[in-house]
């Protein structure tokens, strides 16, 4: 089949590369020339594990162009993965995804099906069905794909889905878009077909429940602390309840990225704009917020006795919002490096690929570190921030000889508490008696 997809962000150059992988000659549109060359000499502009060399491998069927008129003519399917940023007041902003549906209906020389991969608010498809009838001569169907892409996995997520949703009115739609995505799951998983307003609803029913399942188990793990209970253990011992999943129940320091912030607010925005409001939801949204300051209270708290933070030196250890990615859009670390130079700290941070998005991104100036153990030196303390798989298991005994204060702040819960006390460290971590359970242990 020949496919059109406009916009080669995170989006829409996993599933174009992905599609052409299966077999699909590909058109990938971008207004933006300098990565339509990029990606034609085969370097990937942004990091996702795999997909460098998916590209390299699917490059016979795919063809990469800023001519979206083209584009537009010689297929009939076309995806739109275009940005939805949120706007001031929590809402998507749909002026990219209106500008190309408009380009589209200029261009279009027949019908054409135009897939909205990006994430849209609740009536999009049936926003845009309005606008195409109104500006174009050709028949026009709308269809609702939501991406449920883990950034990091992404190329694992679309090759093997857990399940496709797609939003859709006609038998035809169905068709095209079932031979597109049965390649996809020969894992037995689901392609679920629903009218459009469903497959819009179901992608923010996710990312709305998991946020709320993040927010739930963090503010658990405050109450531990306050309690004296290990949020670990009591995590074991609700979540083998079999109705109780428990992935996503890992406490931590908030959570972060393109997704989970931005549709949290635009669902929360859609419920009050239909007189709904969804107070759960919200109050996950309030929840994270206020999790992201823990660890820069608990450094605070900490170093009160000595005067507080100004003039200590900070080691934070990761930038990206989570592991394999480099993406620092609402990461919980920029949050603290913010809170930390306010307070008159200084900050030394390493990340193993987000030492460059973070720099353009963070508010506030921070050291970038060459290394985890660069970012140590001269520090009065560590604050883990994003549990990438080398921060795991470090030299414990050399920690304890390098940070002045000998503090480390975990806000991954990524240490065993009971070698961090033996080793001589004075540790924090989320919902763990740290000291209380390591000398316990001895």
């Amino acid at each position: 089949m020949k496919i059109a997809v406009i916009g080669t962000g995170y989006v829409g150059l996993v599933a174009g590369v992905c599609f052409a992988d299966a077999g699909h000659a590909v058109t990938c549109v971008d207004k933006d020339a300098g990565k339509i060359a990029k990606l034609a000499a085969g370097i990937v502009p942004i990091y996702e594990p795999g997909l460098e060399d998916l590209l390299a491998t699917a490059k016979p069927r795919l063809s990469f162009t800023t001519d979206l008129k083209e584009a537009v003519r010689a297929n009939q399917v076309i995806f739109i993965a275009v940005g939805t940023p949120e706007m001031k007041d929590g809402s998507a902003d749909l002026s990219p995804t209106r500008a190309v549906v408009e380009a589209i209906c200029d261009a279009a020389d027949g019908k054409k099906f135009i897939v909205l991969k990006s994430t849209v608010p609740v009536g999009t498809a049936s926003e845009m069905e309005k606008l195409c009838r109104e500006r174009c001569a050709h028949a026009m169907e709308i269809v609702s794909n939501p991406e449920f892409l883990k950034e990091g996995a992404a190329v694992d997520d679309f090759l093997r889905p857990d399940r496709v949703v797609i939003g859709r009115r006609s038998p035809e739609a169905e068709t095209l878009m079932r031979e597109l995505y049965e390649p996809f799951v020969k894992n037995g998983h689901p392609i679920l077909f629903m009218d459009n307003v469903s497959a819009e609803m179901t992608k923010y029913a996710a990312n709305a429940f998991l946020s709320v399942k993040i927010s739930f188990i963090n503010e658990l793990a405050l109450l531990a602390d306050k309690l004296g209970a290990d949020i670990n253990e009591v995590r074991l011992g609700f979540t083998s309840d079999t109705r109780i999943n428990p992935a996503f129940f890992y406490p931590g320091v908030g959570f972060g990225g393109s997704c989970f912030p931005k549709d949290v607010k635009a669902l929360v925005h859609t419920g009050l704009r239909n007189d709904v409001p969804m107070r759960i939801v919200q109050a996950a949204d309030e929840v994270n917020d206020r999790q992201k300051r823990i660890l820069f209270e608990k450094m605070r708290d900490f170093f009160a006795s000595e005067g507080g933070l100004k003039g200590k030196t900070i080691a934070v250890w990761g930038l990206a919002f989570k592991p394999r990615t480099d993406d620092v859009r609402e990461a919980p670390a920029l949050a603290l490096i913010e809170d930390l130079v306010r307070a008159g700290a200084a900050v030394k941070a390493f990340d193993p690929v987000a030492i460059e998005t973070a720099t353009a991104a963070c508010r506030a100036p921070f050291t970038a570190a060459s290394s985890a153990e660069d970012a140590l030196q001269g520090a009065d303390a560590l604050a883990i921030v994003t549990e990438w798989n080398e921060f795991r298991t470090p030299d414990l005994a050399r920690l304890r000889m390098t940070l002045r204060s000998k503090a480390v702040f975990d806000g991954r819960n990524v240490l065993d508490p009971a070698k961090a006390a033996k080793a001589g460290l004075r540790y924090f971590c989320i919902g763990r008696q740290a000291t209380a359970r390591a000398e316990g242990s001895l």
